[in-house]
């Protein structure tokens, strides 16, 4: 006899008018009722979990860590101009860029030909071995997404390290992927990052160079045509030239004014001066004598006579006589004269003859230096007629020498740098290799664990599920919520 109680629905009576109503204090009670359900399906979800847990081998993780630092590789270089040069990403940015090399599929598949399929999957070694070309590439692509997958990189934040983990059923062989993986990465980093562009600088220079070339035919050709030696020389030197020359023609000027007022002022002066004057006359000195004659006579009579007397009287007169003609310049004679050349006027004449000299000189050089700077403003003019085409040519030969002298400088750095990258890194330092691992991890406790927690929770679903489903009222209380009648009484049902 069973010792549940139920209320059947009546004869005819299918299913109750409303869904049994149950209460929280019900449910240990019906779940009891379906322990051997829950039972039985905690016993196979927890024996089938213990059996996966019992299969698992432990896992050896090998760990690594690179330390990367701002590199060559890194800082901008334009190809052509200036624009830019010299930025450099973050270290966050660094940093996303080496992770995304090292978890590379390629440098995954390095890795597999470089260790060798069979020794990283030794149970696909035969299917391996007999694979064509292209099953081979499929399989060693599928074993680079295993590897991938037990491959872990992790950065932190402002700190320039990356730290790699690799997990493997065979300790000694999760540390040869990693330490493996960590020189492939070296080698194959620099491909990506190092641009080997040194044959493209160098055709672009030769290129740049042809031109060149041209155009230094095309200028010396200008310079030929029209006999220029240095453009800007002689234009500099015309310049100067010119000026001289203006400088030197308002020299000639006012000295030929100067010289020609001295001129007209010498005619002036010459006019009003005699050719010819008197150099000297002889004075005639008779009276003179004559008078001092008498004088001396006059002094033998009065040694004889008297004052008074008579021939002393006469002697007398004739002196007073004398005397008076004399002063009155009725006995001076001029005598013999000499006429000459007037050295004033001479002199006059002589200066004369140099001015006139000088005036006609100087109007000489005013006419050379007229036609001198008419000359050289001609050809000044012919060269300002000449100067945007030199300009044009002068350009072209600065462009392209700057830009010769550009592409070799960028094809000597990229060829350095080049070497150097297939030499070293110097920027990438592995702070840490990989060691063989002595102790695995494994995953029999966690998986046992979880299978026991999900079979009990299946076990409880299973319960619930089959105690809502049951048809009938399982409990007097049951019934009378359900129902909204009291129970009076029960009976134990018989079986059938």
């Amino acid at each position: 006899m069973s010792n549940t109680w139920a209320i059947r629905p009546a004869a005819g009576q299918t299913e109750w008018a409303s869904r049994p109503r149950y209460a929280l204090s019900d449910v240990p009670t019906l779940l009891w009722r379906e322990r051997w359900l829950m039972a039985a399906v905690f016993v196979g979800i927890f024996a089938v979990g213990g059996g996966f847990a019992l299969t698992l081998k432990p896992k050896f993780e090998a760990h690594s860590s690179v330390l990367v630092r701002l590199g060559q590789e890194y800082v901008y270089e334009p190809r052509a101009g200036d624009a830019a040069r010299g930025a450099v990403p973050e270290t966050g940015q660094v940093l996303e860029s080496e992770s995304a090399i090292l978890n590379s599929d390629v440098l995954k598949e390095r890795v597999i030909r470089h260790i060798g399929y069979a020794q990283l999957f030794p149970r696909d070694a035969a299917k391996y071995a007999a694979a064509n070309d292209a099953g081979k590439a499929t399989l060693i692509l599928k074993a680079a997404q295993a590897l991938g997958r037990n491959l872990k990189i992790n950065t932190a934040p402002d700190t320039p390290v990356i730290q790699l983990t690799y997990d493997d059923g065979d300790a000694r062989r999760a540390a040869k992927v990693l330490n493996t993986l960590l020189e492939e990465y070296l080698i194959y980093r620099r491909s990506v990052l190092i641009d080997p562009t040194f044959d493209a600088f160098e055709q672009q220079r030769r290129d740049f160079q042809s031109r060149l070339d041209q155009a230094d035919q095309r200028y010396q050709q200008f310079l030929t045509g029209n006999q220029i030696g240095d453009f800007e020389a002689e234009k500099t030197s015309l310049s100067q030239l010119q000026s001289q020359v203006e400088q030197q023609q308002y020299a000639t000027e006012a000295q030929l004014k100067e010289r020609s007022g001295r001129l007209d002022g010498l005619e002036k002066a010459m006019a009003g001066i005699p050719a010819e004057i008197g150099l000297y006359h002889d004075a005639d000195t008779t009276a003179s004598a004559r008078l001092a004659d008498l004088r001396v006579q006059r002094e033998g009579l009065l040694s004889r006579y008297r004052p008074d007397s008579q021939p002393v009287k006469d002697l007398q007169s004739q002196i007073d006589q004398l005397q008076s003609a004399i002063a009155a310049g009725r006995t001076s004679n001029l005598g013999a004269q000499r006429t000459g050349v007037n050295p004033v006027f001479q002199t006059l004449q002589t200066e004369k003859l140099q001015l006139t000299a000088e005036v006609a000189a100087l109007r000489q050089t005013l006419a050379t230096l007229t036609q001198q700077e008419s000359d050289l403003m001609q050809r000044r003019l012919r060269l300002a007629q000449l100067e945007p085409q030199y300009q044009a040519l002068t350009r072209d030969r600065d462009v392209l020498q700057g830009n010769v002298r550009d592409f070799t400088v960028k094809a000597q750095e990229s060829q350095a740098s080049l070497n150097i990258a297939k030499n070293t890194n110097d920027n990438i330092r592995i702070v840490e290799r990989a060691l063989e691992p002595t102790t695995g991890k494994s995953l029999k406790a966690p998986v046992f664990v979880l299978s026991f927690l999900f079979g009990a929770f299946s076990a409880l679903c299973a319960g619930l599920l089959r105690l809502y489903l049951r048809p009938g009222l399982p409990t007097a209380a049951t019934a009378a919520r359900t129902l909204d009648l009291p129970v009076l009484g029960v009976a134990p049902v018989k079986a059938a």
